[in-house]
């Protein structure tokens, strides 16, 4: 006895109706998705609609990690940093308006996009041992490691087989 879980709704030449009509619709809604962003261009809609943005820099030293944010277009004022246990929260918002008027046409243009990214840092940092500084798009951090940070890592050796 054989046990159907999916509908067998055949088309003439035994095609099944089902999975085609889903991708044609999930194509429909991804090029629906894609076309509500016209305002920016293909590169500035990659940076924003990836999980990775900002790109980050983060280099680890005996006392301190090191980090470093390119946040190109965003205003000190609109970036928000903190520390939840382990993990920095780094949150900014992009904003600009671009207006030109001529005799025969008016244009203006409004990007804008918000982003909140979390990196896990292995260990919780004292208070005040965040250092930020930021200057020409770039959010450069300092994260002093707690004694006991230092501590934990442990060298370990390998032998050849």
């Amino acid at each position: 006895m054989s046990r159907q879980t999916l509908p067998q709704n055949r088309r003439p030449g035994g095609e099944t109706a089902l999975f085609p009509s889903l991708q044609k619709e999930m194509n429909r809604l991804l090029d629906q998705f894609k076309s509500n962003f016209p305002m920016l261009d293909d590169d500035a809609r990659s940076v924003f609609a990836g999980p990775s943005f900002p790109a980050i820099d983060m280099v680890e030293t005996d006392d301190a990690l090191e980090i470093s944010a390119e946040v190109p277009g965003v205003k000190e004022d609109d970036l928000d940093v903190t520390v939840s246990g382990e993990t920095l929260v780094l949150k900014g918002e992009k904003s600009a308006d671009h207006e030109e008027q001529e005799d025969s046409y008016h244009l203006i243009e409004r990007r804008y996009g918000s982003f909140r990214r979390h990196i896990p840092l292995g260990f919780a940092p004292e208070d005040g041992a965040v250092k930020a500084d930021f200057a020409d798009g770039i959010l450069k951090l300092t994260i002093a490691k707690p004694s006991n940070a230092k501590a934990a890592v442990q060298k370990i050796e390998i032998k050849k087989a």
